[in-house]
């Protein structure tokens, strides 16, 4: 049996913007050292076959010492290595896949057309297309069929299944089920797929390598497989070195703070949190301000947002014959009037805000 993995989009030299300038930096470093770590896994388990669906790199040009040290960890595979570029590296003039020294062990996949390596010892052959700008309107799978000559053949391609709009290697449904290979490792979607079936074909999007912000949440990693006699088994590895997690946590009844440490894990140490505060608080809010700095020793990084309703009886002070009732009136008004939950948030955070200047608290 042939022993694989197949990963994809790890955007090396993301600037992960959201994030101090301090980390920021330390975790360009870690998406770098990922793929020795990558390496270290492919000797350890006898990997035969690396299959790498684009998107290595964030972009076209990235720095020089970036696409050295992916070919320094990709010599370092005892296996054989294919890599197809995808929208964000895509093959060109200037990109590393043509600037760099790749080592021998390495494929690069060049032209906007499928192209195919056999490898007898291995009992496999490997077809795969590039991108050769940032788009590709037309699929690359288009008419393309593996021969019948008893070879385990895999497919290797950055793109998607039923697009709205045709960008970036819109692949249909009918072209992998009649391609004849046995598995066909894509990249481009972010969010890890479980395997799909078409006619005979396997297919997969093992998702991005490590997660960037908070729309790349949970587990991140890649799909090992075997393939061999008309059948492929994969198995997903979660492999990222920190994880972006979104927590809601109800405060109604209870402190936001106790409320919050009810509800997380104990090993978030490695993570990157958004909790979202929800539920019904007094006039002083969820205090993010006070959470966040009383937890953030727990996690590498956090963020809280406050998305609490201001209570039934802070409202009720609105029948006051004062200034409060009359601000109290207006605003509650205004909230059953919104259109959506952004406007009643809004609201909320006026009605705080309105009524810690009546009574000169501070509201961070």
């Amino acid at each position: 049996m042939l022993k694989f993995i197949h990963a994809a989009d790890f955007h090396l030299d993301s600037a992960f913007a959201a994030l101090p300038a301090g980390r920021a930096a330390e975790r360009r470093r870690e998406s770098r050292e990922l793929v020795f770590r990558l390496a270290d896994y492919v000797n350890a388990c006898g990997v035969q076959l690396v299959l790498l669906a684009g998107d290595l790199f964030d972009s076209a040009a990235p720095y020089r010492e970036t696409g050295e040290a992916l070919a320094e960890a990709l010599g370092r595979m005892n296996a054989r290595v294919f890599a197809a570029p995808g929208n964000h590296d895509w093959y060109g003039p200037g990109s590393p896949w043509q600037t760099v020294e790749w080592p021998e062990n390495v494929h690069i996949f060049r032209e906007s057309a499928m192209t195919s390596v056999t490898l007898p010892e291995l009992g496999a052959a490997v077809h795969g297309a590039a991108f050769t700008s940032p788009e590709q309107g037309a699929s690359l799978l288009a008419g393309f069929s593996a021969p019948e000559d008893g070879l385990t053949h895999l497919g290797l391609l950055h793109g998607e299944t039923g697009p709205a709009e045709a960008r970036y290697n819109p692949l249909r449904r009918e072209e992998i089920a009649a391609s004849g290979l046995s598995y066909l490792a894509l990249g481009h979607i972010h969010k890890r797929g479980e395997p799909r079936l078409y006619g005979r074909t396997l297919c997969a999007w093992p998702g991005c390598m490590e997660g960037r912000g908070f729309d790349e949440l949970g587990e991140k990693g890649f799909y090992e497989g075997t393939a061999g006699g008309g059948e492929v088994r994969l198995t997903f590895v979660p492999f990222a070195r920190r994880r972006y997690e979104i927590l809601e946590v109800d405060v109604t009844g209870r402190s936001p703070r106790e409320a919050a440490e009810a509800a997380l894990p104990e090993d978030t140490a490695d993570c990157l949190y958004r909790i979202l505060l929800t539920g019904e608080t007094g006039e002083g809010g969820g205090d993010a301000r006070a959470l966040e700095t009383a937890l953030s020793g727990r996690f590498y990084a956090l963020e809280i947002r406050d998305r609490t309703r201001v209570a039934a009886d802070v409202w009720a002070r609105a029948g006051e014959d004062s200034l409060r009732g009359l601000f109290l009136r207006e605003l509650r008004a205004r909230y059953d009037a919104a259109r959506d939950e952004a406007e009643r948030e809004a609201v909320t955070r006026a009605v705080r805000f309105g009524l810690a200047a009546l009574d000169h608290r501070d509201l961070a």
